[in-house]
């Protein structure tokens, strides 16, 4: 009966799509009755009849919370719209935005956006404008890892006591050795060298490092969100802080360019394998595999690099990047994923087993690297 009623809306016989609509009304299955509701609305709306329409959306919302629910509130926001009702769009959208699949949320955010400007809330206009275009947060993960990584390096490079921060945070492999397992992620926040003459090459390090950070971190972020970027830039650290320990030289280490070279073998590997539906950032993603591979060349032909930390934290994040399709845009794949009440494209789902998995291979190569390198390292 539903699929009869779409058609007939398809076909532009209205009546009888609601007289289809209305014969599955109270059906036992909540979720069914919602979308004949939602069906016979439509119809209503299409027919002339606002007020009933509205009638039928606000029933659907009386059965309880179902996949309907979403696409109903839409409804009743565009219909206090054109009543006139602003306030009571806004909030209509508001509860469409919480139940909203992330594709549709930057048009909801942006007619948001339009809605509380006539209201003549500029502020939340220009949260909701700003959500529309996707801008991250003012302190994204990326921003406050840049932050705290100057921080301590300059307190490092130009405070008197900045020694004592390069033996605590730098990755002494004897230290590793012994336990200190802090250091395979502390060794990020530190760049340069604390002797005398170092000044410019170290904050030249801090900077490139930074930057690279700064160009690959908001599209991680945006391609996966804050929290598994986090996640990925520890991963990678740790992976490029053990190949360091294993098969790196005997001096300690410093910097983060094992977690960003991991960052840019994640963004490589995703780019290729899942290909996410992001033309601005995928060009700028095609760019790095150049500069990955010209940067591992230098580290080979100048001594005193640590191309073993770059290396491994490279493996690491092509590994992730393969594994792990991004959740936060759309990709190719996902992109033909439909929903009955929005038929559009839906972002990937990822079972947990996926990146359960994924991560959980890191760690035993971690480890591993640990068992293996500790007796070298300790003797």
């Amino acid at each position: 009966m539903l699929a009869g009623g779409d058609a007939k809306l398809a076909e532009g016989d209205d009546p009888e799509a609601a007289v289809r609509f209305s014969r599955v009304i109270g059906f036992e299955d909540a979720a069914l009755t919602a979308a004949a509701l939602l069906g016979l609305g439509e119809a209503r709306f299409r027919l002339g009849q606002d007020d009933a329409a509205v009638t039928s959306w606000k029933a659907v919302l009386q059965v309880g919370e179902t996949t309907s629910a979403y696409a109903a509130w839409r409804n009743i926001a565009a219909a206090n719209v054109r009543q006139g009702d602003l306030r009571g769009a806004i909030g209509a959208y508001r509860e469409a935005e919480r139940r909203a699949p992330p594709a549709d949320r930057a048009e909801i955010a942006n007619r948001l956006g339009w809605l509380t400007k006539e209201i003549g809330d500029e502020g939340a206009a220009r949260r909701y404008f700003a959500r529309g275009r996707g801008d991250a947060p003012l302190l994204s993960v990326t921003t406050i890892l840049i932050a705290a990584t100057v921080i301590v390096s300059l307190s490092a490079i130009l405070s008197a006591e900045g020694l004592f921060l390069y033996n605590a945070f730098e990755l002494d492999k004897a230290a590793v050795a012994a336990g200190e397992y802090w250091r395979l992620w502390t060794v990020t926040l530190l760049h340069g060298s604390p002797e005398p003459g170092f000044f410019l090459p170290s904050l030249a390090h801090l900077f490139f490092n930074m930057y690279a950070l700064y160009l690959a971190g908001p599209i991680v972020e945006r391609w996966y969100g804050g929290l598994r970027f986090l996640v990925f830039y520890l991963a990678c650290a740790a992976g490029g802080s053990v190949g360091s320990f294993v098969f790196g030289g005997p001096q300690p280490s410093v910097g983060a360019s094992g977690a960003v070279f991991g960052l840019f073998g994640l963004l490589l590997a995703a780019n290729r394998v899942h290909r996410p539906v992001d033309r601005q950032s995928r060009m700028l993603v095609r760019q790095l595999g150049m500069l990955v591979l010209l940067n591992i060349l230098i580290g080979f032909a100048i001594p005193g690099i640590d191309n073993a930390a770059h290396i491994g934290g490279l493996i690491t994040g092509l590994w992730l990047g393969a594994m792990l399709p991004p959740t936060r845009v759309q990709t190719l794949d996902s992109l033909w994923q439909r929903t009955r009440e929005t038929a559009l494209g839906q972002l990937a789902r990822v079972p947990w087993a996926i990146p359960t998995v994924a991560l959980g291979l890191v760690v035993i190569v971690v480890v591993a690297g640990l068992i293996v390198g500790t007796p070298i390292r300790a003797a």
